[in-house]
C-alpha cells in the first residue's frame, strides 16, 4: 500500500515536470513566432536594406585633374594613366619581410624603399601606400603570377600628373603631392570631405595649390556587387565623375623660357607684367627644380639636395625672395618729390661725387661726371648726392606714406600663394619691429641710404614689376594676374577671369610724363644706353645695384675679394614701348655686379621677344648668360621659327 503511495506521487511529479517543460517549450516557441513575425514584418524594408548594403559596396571615383595651360595653349601640366605596387601595411604578414621578398620578383630600388619608408611616416598602417610606380605590362604579368604570396600587396592603376617641361616655370605652375594628415583635417573642416573620397593627392605648390577647387573636378561613385571575399562581381549603378577644370594661364612659356635660358647657372628673379591689365607674362625665379620630383613623393636625396643647397632652388624669389632695390629705386623718389611738392623737377642740386650729414660720408659712385643735377639728368647718371638729399627733404614717413600706394612693402594680391611683404620702413615699422628701447628710435642718417634703394629697403621683384607698371600706365595700379581664364572639361566653355576693377593713385600726368622721359633717356644716354642700342623701340628704364651685404662705413667694396655670394646684385626696372607701354618688368641677377652688365641684357632681349618676335641666337644667349654682352650678339631668329619648349 506504501509502495503504490510512492509511484503515485511520483507519477505526479514526473506529470507537473512534463507540464512545465511543455509550457516553457511552448512559451519559447511562442516568442521565437513573435520574433520571426516582426523581424518579417515590422522590421523587413530596414532588414532588407541592411542585407543589401552588405553584398554591395560603394567605390569613388576619382576625377581627372584638370590641364594647366599657358596663354597660348601650350599643356604645362597634363595627367598619365600607369600601374602601381602598393602594400597595405596592416594587411601584411611583416612588412620588411614582404618588401624583401617581393625584391625577389619586381625590381625594387634604395630610393623605392626611401619613398615608402617617408610615404609611411607621413600616413597611417591601414593606407595603400606604393612602393614601385609606373610598372611595365611584363611586370604587372609577372606579380599577378605570384600575388598568392603576398596578402595585403596588390597592382592599382592609378593617374599620375606630368608636368612635360620639368624645370620650367616650376615655382609658378608648382606641383601636387599625397595628402597629408594636416591637409585632411582641413579637407574635413571644410566639408570637403565626400569629394576627396579616394584622392591622395592635392596641389601643395604654386597655381595647383591656388586653384586645386578647379583643377580637382568632382568625385563620382560606384556601387557594385560584392562576393563573400570582398571582391566585385557585377556593376549595380554609376554616377560618374566630372574631370577638373582647364586653368589657363597668362605667361608666354616661349618667353618664360628664353628668359630662364637667359640666367644660365645665375640666380635671380624676374616678373613681366602687361601694365595695362596687370596680367603676368613671364615669372622667373632661378634656380628653379623639376616638379616632377614630387608626384610620387620625393626621396630623402633629392629632398636633401633641394633644400640644403646653398642656392635655395625651391625659394620662389619673384614672390618671396626680398632685396633692396637699389637706383632703381630713385624714379619712385623723384615721383614721390613731384607728387608731394617737395622738389620740382627742374631744382638744381650739386652732386661732388658724395654727400656729407651727419658728420658722415655718404658717397655717389655711380655717377662718374658729378656736377649740378636737375631731376632728368640725376635719373639718367643715378646721381646718389641728388637723392641722399631728397631722403632728407621728404622724410622717412612722407616717403613710406607715398610709397605705400604702389606696392612697396606691400601684399599684391596676387592669385597664387606664399607672397612675402618685404618691408617698407617707418618710424612706427621700427617702434614695432624692435624689442630693445634703444633699437626703436629712428635716426635721421638712416633716412639718408633710403633715397638710393637701400637701408631698411627690402621687396621683392613682383612689387618692383608692380610698381614699374604703375608709372609705365600713367600712375593706374592693376593687381597681378597670373590665371586668365579657366575652361570646363566636359562643354569646353572658356569663363574669363575678369581683372579687378584698377585703382588710379592719382599722379599728374605731367609728373608721369617728367619721370617717363628721364627713364627713357637712360637707355639713350644713360647707363643702359649699350644695352638698347639699335633697338626697333623706345623703351624707358633704370639700372641698379643693391649691396648683398653690410659694410662699414671705412670699407671699400672691392668684387674680386668678395664671396661670390657676398657681391652686390644687378637689377634692371623697364618698360616699352615708351609713348605706348605693352610690357612692364623688373629684373634682378643675385650678385651680379652693376645693372647694365647682367640685368639689362636680359630684360632687353625679353622687350626684342615680346614687341618685335625676335629670339636671340645661341651664341647670343649663351653670352647673355654669362653676362658677357650688351646689345645682341649677331642677327637674332625670328621667334615664330623657334619651335615650343620640348
Amino acid at each position: 500500500m506504501t509502495e503504490l503511495r510512492n509511484v503515485e506521487v511520483d507519477l505526479g511529479r514526473f506529470r507537473a515536470r512534463v507540464f512545465v517543460v511543455t509550457l516553457l517549450v511552448v512559451l519559447c516557441f511562442g516568442l521565437l513566432v513573435i520574433r520571426l513575425a516582426y523581424l518579417q514584418i515590422v522590421r523587413h524594408e530596414d532588414l532588407r536594406a541592411q542585407a543589401e548594403s552588405n553584398r554591395t559596396s560603394i567605390v569613388p571615383i576619382v576625377p581627372n585633374r584638370g590641364l594647366i595651360l599657358d596663354r597660348n595653349g601650350i599643356v604645362l601640366a597634363s595627367n598619365y594613366s600607369a600601374y602601381t605596387l602598393e602594400i597595405t601595411p596592416s594587411k601584411t604578414r611583416g612588412l620588411e619581410q614582404t618588401i624583401e621578398e617581393l625584391s625577389s620578383v619586381l625590381d625594387i630600388t634604395p630610393r623605392d624603399r626611401r619613398r615608402f619608408k617617408k610615404l609611411m611616416d607621413e600616413s597611417k598602417s591601414f593606407e595603400s601606400l606604393p612602393i614601385r610606380t609606373r610598372l611595365t605590362d611584363t611586370e604587372v604579368a609577372r606579380f599577378a603570377a605570384h600575388r598568392f604570396r603576398f596578402p595585403g600587396v596588390e597592382i592599382k592603376a592609378r593617374l599620375f600628373r606630368n608636368y612635360p617641361y620639368g624645370e620650367l616655370a616650376s615655382h609658378v605652375i608648382g606641383y601636387i603631392g599625397r595628402i597629408n594628415q594636416t591637409e585632411k583635417a582641413k579637407i574635413e573642416d571644410d566639408d570637403n570631405q565626400a569629394n576627396y573620397r579616394g584622392t591622395e593627392y592635392i596641389g601643395k605648390l604654386g597655381v595647383e595649390q591656388s586653384f586645386e577647387s578647379e583643377l580637382h573636378g568632382i568625385t563620382g561613385v560606384e556601387r557594385v556587387e560584392t562576393s563573400a571575399g570582398g571582391r566585385a562581381v557585377r556593376k549595380l549603378a554609376s554616377n560618374p565623375s566630372t574631370p577638373g577644370n582647364v586653368v589657363m594661364l597668362s605667361i608666354d612659356i616661349k618667353l618664360q623660357k628664353l628668359i630662364e635660358d637667359m640666367y644660365g647657372q645665375r640666380r635671380g628673379a624676374l616678373v613681366a607684367l602687361d601694365p595695362k591689365t596687370g596680367e603676368v607674362l613671364a615669372f622667373v625665379s632661378k634656380p628653379t627644380f623639376d616638379s616632377n620630383l614630387f608626384v610620387e613623393g620625393i626621396d630623402q636625396e633629392n629632398w636633401q639636395m633641394l633644400n640644403e643647397s646653398i642656392d635655395k632652388p625651391l625659394l620662389n624669389r619673384a614672390l618671396r625672395g626680398t632685396y633692396p632695390p637699389g637706383s632703381t629705386y630713385k624714379p619712385f623718389m623723384a615721383m614721390a618729390a613731384l607728387q608731394t611738392s617737395t622738389r620740382s623737377a627742374t631744382t638744381l642740386i650739386n652732386d661732388p661725387g658724395f654727400y656729407m650729414f651727419g658728420g658722415h660720408r655718404f658717397g655717389s659712385p655711380e655717377n662718374e661726371r658729378g656736377g649740378i643735377m636737375d631731376m632728368r639728368r640725376a635719373i639718367v647718371e643715378s646721381s646718389n648726392a641728388y637723392f641722399y638729399s631728397l631722403a632728407n627733404e621728404l622724410g622717412v614717413d612722407t616717403m613710406h606714406d607715398f610709397m605705400k600706394p604702389m606696392g612697396f612693402g606691400q601684399i599684391t594680391g596676387i592669385d597664387i600663394g606664399g607672397e612675402l611683404r618685404g618691408v617698407l620702413p617707418s618710424q612706427a615699422w621700427k617702434r614695432n619691429y624692435y624689442k630693445k628701447p634703444e633699437q626703436k628710435k629712428w635716426y635721421p642718417g638712416e633716412t639718408i641710404s633710403l633715397g638710393i634703394g637701400q637701408g631698411y629697403n627690402s621687396f621683392t621683384m613682383l612689387q618692383l614689376a608692380q610698381a614699374t607698371a604703375i608709372l609705365a600706365n600713367g600712375g593706374v595700379k592693376h593687381k597681378p594676374q597670373l590665371v586668365i581664364a579657366t575652361q570646363d572639361s566636359t562643354t569646353h566653355t572658356r569663363t574669363p577671369i575678369p581683372p579687378e576693377p584698377p585703382e588710379d593713385l592719382g599722379f599728374k600726368p605731367a609728373h608721369v610724363e617728367t619721370i617717363r622721359r628721364a627713364m627713357v633717356g637712360v637707355t639713350q644716354e644713360g647707363t643702359s644706353t649699350r644695352v638698347f642700342a639699335g633697338a626697333g623701340y623706345l623703351s624707358g628704364g633704370k639700372t641698379g645695384t643693391a649691396q648683398a651685404v653690410s659694410m662699414g662705413s671705412r670699407e671699400k667694396y672691392v668684387a674680386s675679394k668678395m664671396e661670390e655670394h657676398q657681391r652686390d646684385h644687378s637689377l634692371y626696372i623697364a618698360f616699352a614701348p615708351a609713348d605706348d607701354p605693352r610690357i612692364a618688368l623688373a629684373v634682378i641677377v643675385e650678385n651680379a655686379g652693376f645693372g647694365s652688365a647682367s640685368a639689362a641684357p636680359i630684360a632687353r632681349r625679353a622687350f626684342d621677344y615680346w614687341l618685335l618676335g625676335l629670339y636671340p641666337n645661341e651664341e647670343d644667349l649663351t653670352a647673355v648668360s654669362k653676362g658677357m654682352a650688351t646689345a645682341p650678339i649677331g642677327k637674332p631668329r625670328a621667334a615664330a621659327e623657334v619651335p615650343w619648349p620640348r
